[in-house]
Protein backbone atom coordinates (compact mmCIF):
# COMPACT_ATOMS: atom_id res chain seq x y z
CA UNK A 1 0.00 0.00 0.00
CA UNK A 2 1.19 3.49 -0.87
CA UNK A 3 1.77 6.41 1.65
CA UNK A 4 -0.59 8.62 -0.48
CA UNK A 5 -3.33 5.64 -1.03
CA UNK A 6 -3.49 4.81 2.66
CA UNK A 7 -1.91 6.87 4.66
CA UNK A 8 -1.05 10.83 3.19
CA UNK A 9 -4.60 11.71 1.91
CA UNK A 10 -6.67 9.49 4.35
CA UNK A 11 -5.37 9.96 7.75
CA UNK A 12 -5.97 13.30 9.15
CA UNK A 13 -4.29 14.78 12.34
CA UNK A 14 -7.41 16.15 12.98
CA UNK A 15 -8.68 13.02 13.04
CA UNK A 16 -6.40 11.31 15.38
CA UNK A 17 -6.78 14.05 17.58
CA UNK A 18 -10.36 13.74 18.20
CA UNK A 19 -9.67 10.02 18.63
CA UNK A 20 -7.68 10.90 21.40
CA UNK A 21 -10.08 13.24 22.83
CA UNK A 22 -12.92 10.60 22.83
CA UNK A 23 -10.09 7.85 23.87
CA UNK A 24 -9.54 10.40 27.21
CA UNK A 25 -13.20 11.70 27.69
CA UNK A 26 -15.46 8.16 27.07
CA UNK A 27 -17.44 9.50 24.95
CA UNK A 28 -17.96 11.28 22.01
CA UNK A 29 -20.58 13.61 23.23
CA UNK A 30 -17.79 14.57 26.10
CA UNK A 31 -14.93 14.81 23.36
CA UNK A 32 -17.03 16.98 21.14
CA UNK A 33 -17.86 19.25 23.73
CA UNK A 34 -14.05 19.49 25.39
CA UNK A 35 -12.92 20.67 21.84
CA UNK A 36 -15.42 22.46 21.07
CA UNK A 37 -16.62 20.75 18.02
CA UNK A 38 -20.42 19.29 17.18
CA UNK A 39 -21.07 15.56 17.81
CA UNK A 40 -21.81 14.91 14.16
CA UNK A 41 -18.30 16.51 13.66
CA UNK A 42 -16.39 13.80 15.86
CA UNK A 43 -18.70 10.83 14.93
CA UNK A 44 -17.80 11.78 10.89
CA UNK A 45 -14.17 11.88 11.79
CA UNK A 46 -14.08 8.72 13.75
CA UNK A 47 -15.89 6.80 10.49
CA UNK A 48 -13.39 8.39 8.43
CA UNK A 49 -10.25 7.11 10.07
CA UNK A 50 -11.66 3.93 10.45
CA UNK A 51 -12.48 3.78 6.78
CA UNK A 52 -9.06 4.50 6.49
CA UNK A 53 -7.64 1.88 8.49
CA UNK A 54 -10.22 -1.05 7.21
CA UNK A 55 -10.92 -1.39 11.24
CA UNK A 56 -12.99 -0.64 14.26
CA UNK A 57 -11.34 1.26 16.27
CA UNK A 58 -13.85 2.17 19.17
CA UNK A 59 -16.84 0.35 20.61
CA UNK A 60 -20.03 2.04 21.32
CA UNK A 61 -22.06 0.90 24.23
CA UNK A 62 -24.88 2.98 26.17
CA UNK A 63 -22.24 4.35 28.77
CA UNK A 64 -19.92 5.65 26.25
CA UNK A 65 -16.81 4.21 23.84
CA UNK A 66 -13.90 2.83 24.69
CA UNK A 67 -10.98 1.96 22.56
CA UNK A 68 -10.77 -1.26 20.30
CA UNK A 69 -7.25 -3.25 20.45
CA UNK A 70 -6.83 -1.20 17.02
CA UNK A 71 -7.72 1.49 18.49
CA UNK A 72 -5.24 1.58 21.34
CA UNK A 73 -2.19 0.63 18.77
CA UNK A 74 -3.12 3.41 16.71
CA UNK A 75 -2.92 5.96 19.84
CA UNK A 76 0.26 4.76 21.06
CA UNK A 77 1.87 6.01 17.65
CA UNK A 78 -0.31 8.73 17.16
CA UNK A 79 1.21 10.08 20.65
CA UNK A 80 4.36 10.07 19.57
CA UNK A 81 3.67 11.55 16.02
CA UNK A 82 2.08 14.46 17.81
CA UNK A 83 4.81 14.86 20.62
CA UNK A 84 7.24 14.97 17.06
CA UNK A 85 5.31 17.79 15.54
CA UNK A 86 5.21 19.61 19.25
CA UNK A 87 9.18 18.93 19.05
CA UNK A 88 9.70 19.81 15.89
CA UNK A 89 7.96 23.76 16.12
CA UNK A 90 9.63 24.10 19.31
CA UNK A 91 12.96 23.60 17.73
CA UNK A 92 12.06 26.25 15.04
CA UNK A 93 11.12 28.53 17.99
CA UNK A 94 14.77 27.93 19.35
CA UNK A 95 17.08 27.71 16.65
CA UNK A 96 17.42 31.59 17.16
CA UNK A 97 18.34 30.75 20.75
CA UNK A 98 18.60 27.21 22.16
CA UNK A 99 19.35 27.94 25.23
CA UNK A 100 15.95 29.93 26.44
CA UNK A 101 13.77 26.75 25.94
CA UNK A 102 11.86 23.74 28.09
CA UNK A 103 12.85 20.43 29.24
CA UNK A 104 10.70 18.01 31.24
CA UNK A 105 12.58 15.93 33.85
CA UNK A 106 11.61 12.70 35.61
CA UNK A 107 13.24 11.71 38.96
CA UNK A 108 12.98 10.02 41.73
CA UNK A 109 12.40 12.39 45.13
CA UNK A 110 16.30 12.02 46.25
CA UNK A 111 17.46 12.99 43.34
CA UNK A 112 15.44 15.04 42.40
CA UNK A 113 16.43 17.50 45.37
CA UNK A 114 20.11 16.70 44.94
CA UNK A 115 21.84 15.80 41.98
CA UNK A 116 18.61 17.17 39.74
CA UNK A 117 18.16 20.05 41.97
CA UNK A 118 22.27 21.00 41.23
CA UNK A 119 22.11 20.37 37.51
CA UNK A 120 19.23 23.07 37.57
CA UNK A 121 21.25 25.41 39.77
CA UNK A 122 24.19 25.24 37.50
CA UNK A 123 22.01 25.33 34.36
CA UNK A 124 19.98 28.17 35.59
CA UNK A 125 22.63 30.55 36.33
CA UNK A 126 24.67 29.88 32.39
CA UNK A 127 20.99 30.33 30.93
CA UNK A 128 18.81 32.06 33.29
CA UNK A 129 15.92 31.82 30.39
CA UNK A 130 15.60 28.07 30.88
CA UNK A 131 12.72 26.45 32.08
CA UNK A 132 12.56 23.37 33.93
CA UNK A 133 9.68 21.07 34.62
CA UNK A 134 10.10 18.71 37.17
CA UNK A 135 7.93 15.54 37.85
CA UNK A 136 8.99 13.70 41.14
CA UNK A 137 7.27 10.23 41.48
CA UNK A 138 8.12 6.55 41.63
CA UNK A 139 10.51 4.94 38.84
CA UNK A 140 7.67 2.40 37.08
CA UNK A 141 5.21 5.70 36.73
CA UNK A 142 8.08 8.29 35.54
CA UNK A 143 9.41 4.91 32.87
CA UNK A 144 5.51 4.99 32.08
CA UNK A 145 5.34 8.62 31.10
CA UNK A 146 8.51 8.72 29.26
CA UNK A 147 7.24 6.03 26.83
CA UNK A 148 4.09 8.07 26.49
CA UNK A 149 6.21 10.97 26.06
CA UNK A 150 5.03 13.17 28.56
CA UNK A 151 8.86 13.40 29.54
CA UNK A 152 11.94 14.28 28.24
CA UNK A 153 14.17 12.27 30.30
CA UNK A 154 14.71 10.70 33.12
CA UNK A 155 18.07 10.85 36.01
CA UNK A 156 17.19 7.86 38.07
CA UNK A 157 18.78 4.62 39.42
CA UNK A 158 19.26 1.61 36.84
CA UNK A 159 17.51 -1.27 39.10
CA UNK A 160 16.63 -4.57 36.81
CA UNK A 161 16.77 -4.47 33.47
CA UNK A 162 15.06 -1.64 31.32
CA UNK A 163 13.33 -2.13 27.38
CA UNK A 164 16.94 -1.90 25.42
CA UNK A 165 14.70 -2.11 22.21
CA UNK A 166 13.24 1.49 22.77
CA UNK A 167 14.79 2.73 25.76
CA UNK A 168 18.59 4.32 26.12
CA UNK A 169 20.38 4.53 29.71
CA UNK A 170 23.44 5.93 29.91
CA UNK A 171 25.48 5.57 33.51
CA UNK A 172 26.54 8.75 35.46
CA UNK A 173 28.17 7.75 38.68
CA UNK A 174 27.39 5.66 41.32
CA UNK A 175 25.19 6.48 44.39
CA UNK A 176 25.54 3.64 47.18
CA UNK A 177 23.33 3.61 50.21
CA UNK A 178 24.65 4.79 53.69
CA UNK A 179 22.90 4.69 56.81
CA UNK A 180 21.65 8.49 57.80
CA UNK A 181 21.30 9.87 61.18
CA UNK A 182 21.08 13.34 62.28
CA UNK A 183 23.87 15.20 63.35
CA UNK A 184 24.12 14.94 66.89
CA UNK A 185 23.10 11.40 66.82
CA UNK A 186 25.50 9.41 69.07
CA UNK A 187 26.10 6.75 66.75
CA UNK A 188 27.81 9.69 64.43
CA UNK A 189 30.49 9.73 66.78
CA UNK A 190 31.15 5.98 66.58
CA UNK A 191 34.15 5.14 64.10
CA UNK A 192 32.50 1.76 62.98
CA UNK A 193 29.52 0.84 63.47
CA UNK A 194 28.00 -3.24 62.85
CA UNK A 195 24.28 -3.26 61.49
CA UNK A 196 23.06 -5.55 63.90
CA UNK A 197 23.48 -2.59 66.40
CA UNK A 198 21.32 -0.83 64.89
CA UNK A 199 18.04 -3.33 64.34
CA UNK A 200 16.65 -1.86 67.22
CA UNK A 201 17.30 1.80 67.20
CA UNK A 202 14.21 4.74 66.23
CA UNK A 203 14.20 3.57 61.47
CA UNK A 204 12.44 5.66 59.22
CA UNK A 205 11.89 3.03 56.35
CA UNK A 206 10.17 2.87 52.88
CA UNK A 207 6.77 0.80 51.97
CA UNK A 208 8.13 -2.53 51.60
CA UNK A 209 6.32 -3.03 48.08
CA UNK A 210 8.54 0.15 46.80
CA UNK A 211 11.94 -0.41 45.17
CA UNK A 212 13.97 1.15 47.93
CA UNK A 213 11.63 -0.70 50.24
CA UNK A 214 12.78 -3.76 48.89
CA UNK A 215 16.52 -2.86 48.60
CA UNK A 216 16.03 -2.20 52.17
CA UNK A 217 14.93 -5.48 53.10
CA UNK A 218 17.47 -7.06 50.85
CA UNK A 219 20.25 -5.33 52.82
CA UNK A 220 19.43 -6.59 56.45
CA UNK A 221 18.71 -10.14 55.00
CA UNK A 222 22.25 -10.50 53.39
CA UNK A 223 23.85 -10.22 56.62
CA UNK A 224 20.82 -12.73 58.56
CA UNK A 225 19.69 -9.36 60.68
CA UNK A 226 15.71 -9.65 61.13
CA UNK A 227 14.21 -6.16 59.59
CA UNK A 228 13.49 -3.64 62.04
CA UNK A 229 10.52 -2.77 63.44
CA UNK A 230 9.66 0.77 61.19
CA UNK A 231 8.73 3.65 63.82
CA UNK A 232 7.49 5.62 60.54
CA UNK A 233 6.89 4.00 57.23
CA UNK A 234 7.42 6.90 54.87
CA UNK A 235 8.85 7.94 51.63
CA UNK A 236 8.89 11.87 51.58
CA UNK A 237 12.30 12.40 51.67
CA UNK A 238 11.43 16.04 53.39
CA UNK A 239 9.98 14.48 55.87
CA UNK A 240 12.66 11.61 56.54
CA UNK A 241 15.31 14.42 56.78
CA UNK A 242 13.40 16.45 59.20
CA UNK A 243 12.54 13.30 61.35
CA UNK A 244 16.55 12.19 61.37
CA UNK A 245 17.47 15.85 62.45
CA UNK A 246 15.68 15.28 65.92
CA UNK A 247 19.02 13.29 66.13
CA UNK A 248 16.63 10.25 67.26
CA UNK A 249 16.15 8.37 64.02
CA UNK A 250 17.62 6.28 61.13
CA UNK A 251 17.00 6.40 57.28
CA UNK A 252 18.93 4.58 54.68
CA UNK A 253 19.21 7.35 51.87
CA UNK A 254 21.49 7.51 48.91
CA UNK A 255 24.99 9.07 48.13
CA UNK A 256 23.88 11.94 46.78
CA UNK A 257 21.88 13.50 49.87
CA UNK A 258 25.54 14.14 51.59
CA UNK A 259 26.74 15.21 48.27
CA UNK A 260 24.30 17.73 46.11
CA UNK A 261 24.05 20.58 45.91
CA UNK A 262 26.50 20.66 48.94
CA UNK A 263 27.73 19.01 52.23
CA UNK A 264 24.23 18.02 53.84
CA UNK A 265 23.81 20.47 57.02
CA UNK A 266 21.72 18.31 59.43
CA UNK A 267 22.39 14.52 58.16
CA UNK A 268 25.23 12.49 58.47
CA UNK A 269 26.54 8.93 57.67
CA UNK A 270 27.32 6.13 59.48
CA UNK A 271 30.55 4.44 59.49
CA UNK A 272 28.30 1.12 58.50
CA UNK A 273 29.16 -0.98 55.56
CA UNK A 274 26.21 -2.35 53.90
CA UNK A 275 26.41 -5.24 52.10
CA UNK A 276 24.53 -4.48 48.84
CA UNK A 277 25.70 -2.69 46.06
CA UNK A 278 22.85 -0.88 44.54
CA UNK A 279 22.48 0.44 40.32
CA UNK A 280 24.30 3.61 39.11
CA UNK A 281 22.84 6.77 38.58
CA UNK A 282 21.74 7.53 34.88
CA UNK A 283 19.74 9.31 32.22
CA UNK A 284 16.88 7.43 30.70
CA UNK A 285 15.76 8.17 27.41
CA UNK A 286 13.91 7.09 24.30
CA UNK A 287 16.25 5.59 21.37
CA UNK A 288 13.61 6.53 18.76
CA UNK A 289 13.09 10.61 20.00
CA UNK A 290 15.53 13.04 18.71
CA UNK A 291 16.09 15.39 22.24
CA UNK A 292 15.33 19.08 22.24
CA UNK A 293 18.26 21.43 22.77
CA UNK A 294 17.53 21.85 25.89
CA UNK A 295 17.46 18.62 26.79
CA UNK A 296 20.96 17.99 25.44
CA UNK A 297 22.24 21.27 27.33
CA UNK A 298 20.26 19.23 30.28
CA UNK A 299 22.10 15.94 29.80
CA UNK A 300 25.93 17.64 28.88
CA UNK A 301 25.56 19.69 32.39
CA UNK A 302 24.81 16.40 33.79
CA UNK A 303 27.43 14.46 32.71
CA UNK A 304 30.17 17.67 33.84
CA UNK A 305 28.48 17.32 37.62
CA UNK A 306 28.97 13.45 37.30
CA UNK A 307 32.16 13.70 36.23
CA UNK A 308 34.24 13.37 39.46
CA UNK A 309 31.97 11.14 41.44
CA UNK A 310 32.51 8.39 38.21
CA UNK A 311 36.18 8.70 38.75
CA UNK A 312 36.09 7.93 41.91
CA UNK A 313 37.90 5.43 43.67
Amino acid sequence: MRWNDRIGRRIKLSDLHILLAVAQFGSMAKAASAIAVSHPVVSRSISELEHALGVRLLERNPHGAELTEYGRAILSRSHAAFDELRQGVKDIELLSDPTAGEVRIGSTAPLGASFVAAIIDRLSRRFPRMVFHIVSEDANSLIRDLDERKLDLLILRKIGPFAEDRQSFEVLYDNPYFVAAGGKNPWVRRRRVELAELVAELWVLPPLGSRLGSLTRDIFDAQELPYPRASVVATALEMTINLLRTDRYLAILPESIFTFPAKHPFIRKLAVELPIVSGPIGVLSLKNRALNPAAQLFISCARGLAKPLAHRK
